[in-house]
């Protein structure tokens, strides 16, 4: 840890100051989603505090106010809590130009995912009245040195000549002056410096705004956003720097459909699913999942909650690259992927035939398909065209399944004659709906949104639920859960 962060932070931690008598301390209850401590002043109002911990008894200094709360920075710590630690990183912190990319690194990591648990539990009842039946182990994996992928922003400030490359400073729109970034690969991090000093170097410095990493299991790309066409000594700047730190240039001279090799041939960018002999190349722009050790524990806990057996048909809704689609594949008799960017379904459809041509021994990937749909407006006619399925993978961004769970919820209210629910066309006599879901997500609310539905409308259990620790010190929450019919006689395994 830098030396001058390190003593910002102990000052507060063990500091005593006198406190003026109209300076009332704060007796922290809770961590929010954004990693700020919670207490409540003497007549009811919440009070959030950056910086302060659960436990912690701390004065504070307001700076924002509202009748119902206020936001608070943290001045001084009277009582620690015994979960806080030390930051790992010199750019951490609440001082000025601190980095914002990182929110909990003050809290012991395993205490992190407690509170992770207990924002998915909290989340669940409250939002969406379901509680699980089992709360499953944590998925936990390295603190530091696992994010694979970044957007990091390049500003060149001309009034000091230098160039600043990393993430946007806390509140702020300015670019922190990061050195290093130990939650990056360490070969990464220590590329920091090499690129400003590279950025510096070039005729297009003042008109490149973001370099985009994405690190596979052997190949390190970089994606450079430039406004204005490179000179051919900039090309050859890159192609020197490439060589000298065994990097991948990409250019993105517009949008990111133009994202192209700098110098085409080369390793292909992929990482593997070692467990199920999968290979999924992708392209620096695809959507990956950030941390690879987390994603390869997460795709087999996934696998082993839907237990899917060789007779039966699965479908992976939201399949992007086939991330959990292949792995299926070796499991179940036919898998359909459906994926809402026509791009990401092409890309699918390729990883899925590289690995079939592949798979020169052991069992042959399953017959798989893949669809472009727009996932955020299915119906139940359109939900029941796809076909029956035993088991399904549900995968959405931020913004959950709701569409998707709501279709299945209106069949269940329709076939159980409910007030004001819509009759089912003629071709749903033969539907079923999968008898066990598994549903990953990336938003704790946006699941507990649609595991009401799944639960009180669509006639689901919830089985099963646990946490994802897939960005160590941020304050994001991932999540798995399991859904059941309650006539269905697997239950689910308990994790190893």
């Amino acid at each position: 840890m830098g030396q001058e962060a390190g003593k910002k932070w102990a000052a507060a931690a063990h500091s005593q100051p006198t406190i003026p008598q109209s300076d009332r301390l704060l007796a922290i209850e809770s961590l929010d989603l954004e990693a700020q401590g919670v207490a409540h002043r003497p007549d009811g109002k919440v009070v959030f505090v950056e910086g302060a911990l659960p436990f912690e008894l701390v004065s504070a200094q307001t700076y924002r106010k509202k009748n119902q709360w206020e936001q608070a920075s943290l001045t001084a710590i009277h009582r620690p809590s015994s979960q806080r630690v030390q930051p790992g990183c010199p750019h951490f912190g609440l001082h000025a130009g601190a980095c914002g990319g990182c929110k909990m690194q003050h809290l012991h990591p395993g205490a992190q995912v407690a509170i992770k648990q207990r924002v998915l539990e909290d989340n669940l009842w409250h939002l969406g009245k379901v509680r699980p039946d089992m709360v499953l182990r944590p998925i936990e994996g390295p603190a530091w040195g696992y994010r694979y992928r970044a957007r990091l922003s390049v500003r060149y400030v001309a009034k000091k000549g230098a160039v600043l490359i990393g993430f946007h400073e806390r509140k702020s729109r300015y670019v922190a002056d990061m050195q290093v970034c130990p939650v990056l690969p360490a070969h990464v991090s220590a590329l920091l410096l090499p690129l400003r000093a590279l950025v510096a170097a070039l005729d297009a410095r003042d008109s490149c705004p973001q370099i985009e990493l994405a690190c596979g299991d052997t190949v390190t790309a970089l994606v450079l956003r430039h406004l204005q066409p490179l000179s051919p000594a900039d090309l050859a700047r890159l192609r020197a720097f490439a060589g000298a730190h065994r990097v991948q240039w990409w250019l993105q001279p517009k949008g990111p459909d133009t994202v192209h090799l700098l110098d085409p041939g080369g390793e292909e960018l992929a990482y593997h699913l070692p467990e199920f002999g999968i290979t999924m190349p992708f392209r620096p722009t695809d959507f990956t999942q950030v941390n690879p050790h987390i994603n390869r524990v997460l795709v087999v806990r996934a696998l082993r909650l839907l237990d899917v057996r060789p007779h039966e048909r699965v479908i992976d809704w939201f399949c992007g690259l086939g991330n959990f689609t292949l792995p299926l594949a070796t499991q179940a008799r036919a898998v359909l992927g459906v994926e809402g960017s026509a791009t990401l379904v092409a890309r699918a459809r390729e990883n899925y035939e590289k690995n079939k041509a592949l798979r020169q021994t052991g069992q042959a990937l399953a017959d798989t398909n893949f669809v472009a749909r727009n996932l955020f407006e299915m119906t139940p006619e359109q939900l029941m065209a796809d076909g029956v399925a035993d088991k399904w993978l549900v995968d959405p961004p931020r913004e959950g399944a709701f569409a998707l769970a709501k279709a299945l919820a209106d069949i269940a209210q329709a076939r159980q004659g409910a007030p004001g629910a819509a009759p089912l066309p003629a071709s749903a006599a033969g539907w079923t709906p999968p008898r066990r879901i598994v549903y990953v997500s990336c938003n704790p609310a946006t699941l507990a949104r649609d595991a009401g539905l799944l639960v009180h409308l669509a006639g689901y259990r919830c089985a099963a639920a646990g946490v994802v620790n897939m960005f160590p010190h941020t304050a994001h929450v991932e999540s798995v859960a399991v859904f059941e019919l309650p006539d269905s006689t697997q239950a689910p395994e308990p994790p190893v």
